[in-house]
Formats: structure tokens, C-alpha cells, sequence
């Protein structure tokens, strides 16, 4: 999926206003940050853990797209633009690791985007993670 600058720009500005309300030099909290995408209206929308809505915005290019492999290729978009800004999402007062996760709208995770820990940003890759929980178990 080719996306314009100004989506780029769009998902960015909705990234900072997130890591404004979690500034550097505030009480650390332990949360993850999870990303809804809506293929319906365009419509992304940032929780923390307790599904407290921290941003929203309207990506006009993603309104009624079409459905076939819709998150399959809004990922490494919505990668790109958490990797551009790395530094400022590092220096957020979120206990780490955390990490940034793609759910559907019953809030059930879909893919989890990236992992940050203790200065590293690691880009997960869904084929990495398959099965990882049976493994576990």
C-alpha cells in the first residue's frame, strides 16, 4: 500500500500528542500502546492498557478501503512511522518493554508492531511470533 506524506504526517502528529501525555519527566507507568485501525472509516485510534483512548484521527485515504489484506498492509506503515520516531517514543515514562500492538475492534490483538526495550527498538515480524505461546506453554 502507497501512502501519501500527509497520511505519513497524519499518523505522526497523532504518535506525538500520544508521547505528550507520557513526558520524561513524569512517574513511570506500565502500559502497552495499542493501535486501532478501522477500514470502515479510516479512523485510528490509540489506547493504553486500561482502553483509555489517548488519540484518535482520520487517515482520508484509508476511508472504505478495501478489505482484502487491509492490516496486512497497514503495518509496516504504521512501523515506519513509530521507527521515524523512535527517540521521542523512547523517552516516554512507560516502563519497559513495551510495546505497541495492532487490534481489531473487540480489542483482541491482531499483531503486535513493535517491542521497545531499554534503548532498543525491535520490529516484530508476525512469522517470528507464531506459535511462540504454544511453545511457551
Amino acid at each position: 500500500m502507497k501512502v501519501s506524506q500527509q497520511t505519513t504526517h497524519q499518523i505522526e502528529r497523532s504518535l506525538r500528542k500520544v508521547v505528550a501525555k507520557y513526558p520524561a519527566d513524569s512517574d513511570p507507568v506500565m502500559t502497552d500502546l495499542h493501535i486501532l485501525v478501522s477500514p470502515n472509516t479510516g479512523e485510528i485510534r490509540i489506547y493504553n492498557d486500561d482502553d483509555e483512548e489517548l488519540d484518535r484521527c482520520v487517515v482520508e485515504e484509508w476511508i472504505e478501503a478495501p478489505q482484502d489484506n487491509f492490516f496486512e498492509e497497514v503495518v509496516p506503515v504504521l512501523r515506519c512511522c513509530i521507527q521515524d520516531m523512535r527517540q521521542a517514543i523512547e523517552g516516554m515514562s512507560i516502563l519497559k518493554p513495551f510495546s505497541f500492538v495492532l487490534i481489531d475492534e473487540d480489542h483482541e490483538t491482531l499483531q503486535d508492531l513493535v517491542f521497545i526495550d531499554n534503548e532498543e527498538t525491535v520490529v516484530l515480524d508476525g512469522k517470528l511470533i507464531d506459535g511462540l505461546t504454544d511453545d511457551l506453554d
